[in-house]
């Protein structure tokens, strides 16, 4: 499984079972032990390599335990401190973790609470914790441009040096990334006068300010809309837009092309969200450049090569219940219904197989 696809199964079990979540124990077995285990590549089970409830004494505080010790060699490389899902991660929850980063080896911390992780290193001052973490992971809304640094951090690839000295560019691009959406979405005074000041030749007055306000704060959203709109676009010219010639789910899926008519096929989000999952897992083991989609009125069929003869599944999601369609050796579809198009990454073996067969 690739990187990108194990963090978006763990994004889909938090999605599933969330809501069960009431403690900071069943958050620690349910999302954060698979995190290190499954994302990071560590293993949980092994105390040498993963000790929970780590002893660490500082000063007059005695026994005190950080939840877990990722260890190298009998040196401690990374402490992570746990809180309950969804609980606020701030300063005052990362305590420990600065009282113990000085006195251990490590070089990077962990605070999270089994959706958002904050990684914290030492650039502000030599063998103390920063306040600010220099990398931040919302399984629920994954930055792409997190990925790659995230990968660093991974047992395979640990190399804490490379991780630190990336670390400062990274924190301040975090920093300033924050900045530009909060100006955007809520201009201040300062930011108001200065496009005023560009796109208008008059005295900047408080009237004027005012008016460039309003302006500012439209201008703004149609910006952020039309670069929405714009990936979208693109998005869909790539997928093929024309009807496609899968058969009903009764029927073999080589039967000849249906007539609909392409005027009326609308292809929504969620199918091309659908279609950006499967593409995902399926180019694991196919070229993804030849993952395809052909939406219908009826159906969003995926397919190889872009022909209908080698369906690898449907999405059936233009109605109340979702149904992803898969299909066997025979080509006959079976659909099973999801709940929402994350439900797909569970057919992720079956997918892969059924994209393989056809090689």
């Amino acid at each position: 499984m690739e990187f990108i696809d194990k963090l978006n199964s763990l994004s889909a079990k938090i999605r599933q079972q969330g809501k069960a979540i009431k403690t900071e124990e069943a958050t620690k077995n349910a999302f954060v032990m698979p995190f290190i285990n499954m994302v990071l590549g560590y293993d949980v089970f092994d105390p040498a390599e993963v000790t929970p409830e780590y002893v660490c004494d500082v000063g007059t505080k005695k026994g005190e335990k950080i939840d877990y010790a990722i260890l190298k060699n009998g040196d401690v490389q990374i402490l992570i401190e746990c809180k309950k899902l969804d609980e606020p991660l701030n300063v005052n929850h990362a305590s420990q973790l600065f009282r113990y980063f000085h006195v251990t080896n490590a070089r990077i911390s962990i605070l999270t609470n089994g959706r958002v992780y904050k990684f914290f290193t030492d650039l502000d001052a030599p063998n103390k914790m920063d306040e600010r973490p220099f990398l931040e992971l919302d399984l629920l809304d994954i930055d792409e441009h997190v990925v790659p640094e995230l990968i660093k951090l991974t047992k395979s690839a640990f190399d804490v040096e490379s991780i630190v000295s990336a670390a400062g560019e990274l924190k301040f691009v975090s920093q300033i990334k924050k900045v530009i959406a909060t100006l955007l979405t809520n201009p201040d005074d300062d930011f108001i006068r200065l496009i005023a000041s560009r796109v208008y030749d008059g005295m900047v007055t408080q009237k004027v300010r005012e008016q460039f306000g309003v302006l500012t704060r439209k201008a703004a959203s149609q910006f952020l809309s039309d670069q929405v709109n714009e990936r979208l676009k693109s998005a869909i010219s790539g997928a093929t837009q024309q009807a496609a010639s899968i058969a009903p789910s009764n029927e073999s899926a080589a039967d000849p092309v249906s007539d609909e008519s392409e005027d009326k096929v609308v292809t929504t989000l969620d199918e091309m969200e659908g279609f950006h999952i499967v593409k995902a897992i399926v180019r694991s083991v196919v070229d993804a450049k030849r993952i395809t989609m052909r939406d219908t009125q009826s159906y969003c069929g995926i397919l190889l090569d872009d022909n209908n003869r080698k369906p690898i599944c449907r999405l059936h999601f233009n109605r109340s219940q979702k149904y992803l369609g898969v299909f066997d050796n025979e080509k006959n579809e079976t659909r099973h219904p999801i709940q929402t198009v994350d439900d797909v990454y569970s057919f992720a073996e079956h997918l892969k197989s059924t994209a393989t067969a056809y090689e």
